[in-house]
């Protein structure tokens, strides 16, 4: 049934969501790469597509920006509209040398300084993880596609913006002592409320910058040239 923040009906949303976190490229996705599509749902401009890729249905919704605004939509998602699998596909910032831009990175961990997952349910770890059967399914085929991808612990920040007071180079020592290769700001939340909810999670990352080089894409290249990561989570549909 519909929620505050979802006008969607029952059986409207597909069991697996592709979840960028701009809602316009949640529409250039569905428009790109889906059949018979119908958009289910605006609220709050928050665009969510469904139709089909070779006659199976998807859906493509955009997730917002941080923690916070993920955790909202994917929890909902789950639990009001039996949705089963989230494959989150968003831009990164890498801190590990090499990476380049336009790299796709297969998360295997998310590592965050977050108060969400204590807050929600009383988890006090620093980490999430995704699922692994899901993972599996996505390194599969990134391989039938031969599309390379780094599998690899990512930062989920809380923050976009930061004072210097831990120095310029933080996210060398996030990187270090944790073992993140690049930051994000979502991926945290998203791995917390599958595993809550029992159900599968994802996150696929194509690198949008980078901190050791100070590269970095436009906001047309992010919306636009991320294909390669789509391709790859349309491959488990």
């Amino acid at each position: 049934m519909p929620t505050p923040h979802n006008r969607a009906e029952n059986g409207q949303i597909a069991k697996t969501v592709l979840m960028p976190g701009d809602p316009r490229r949640a529409e250039m996705i569905a428009k790109t790469f889906l059949e018979d599509v119908s958009l289910v749902s605006d609220v709050r401009g928050m665009f969510c597509f469904t139709g089909t890729v070779e006659g199976k249905p998807v859906s493509v919704m955009g997730s917002g920006m941080g923690v916070p605004s993920i955790g909202i939509y994917s929890y909902e998602l789950y639990t009001q509209y039996g949705v089963e699998n989230i494959i989150r596909v968003g831009s990164a910032g890498a801190s590990a040398p090499a990476l380049k831009l336009f790299d796709v990175v297969l998360a295997d961990r998310a590592w965050s300084e977050s108060s969400f997952a204590r807050t929600m349910s009383g988890f006090t770890g620093d980490s999430t993880y995704p699922s692994e059967a899901l993972n599996k399914k996505l390194a599969e085929s990134a391989a039938r596609l031969g599309i390379p991808i780094t599998l690899g612990a990512i930062h989920s920040s809380d923050v976009f913006y930061r004072e210097p007071w831990q120095g310029e180079n933080y996210w060398r020592n996030i990187r270090d002592e944790h073992g993140c290769v690049c930051v994000e700001m979502e991926s945290f939340a998203l791995f917390h409320n599958a595993k809550v909810t029992g159900k599968n999670a994802a996150c696929l990352l194509t690198i949008s910058d980078n901190f050791n080089d100070s590269a970095v894409t436009t906001a047309e290249e992010r919306e636009k040239g991320f294909t390669e990561m789509m391709k790859i989570a349309l491959g488990v549909v």
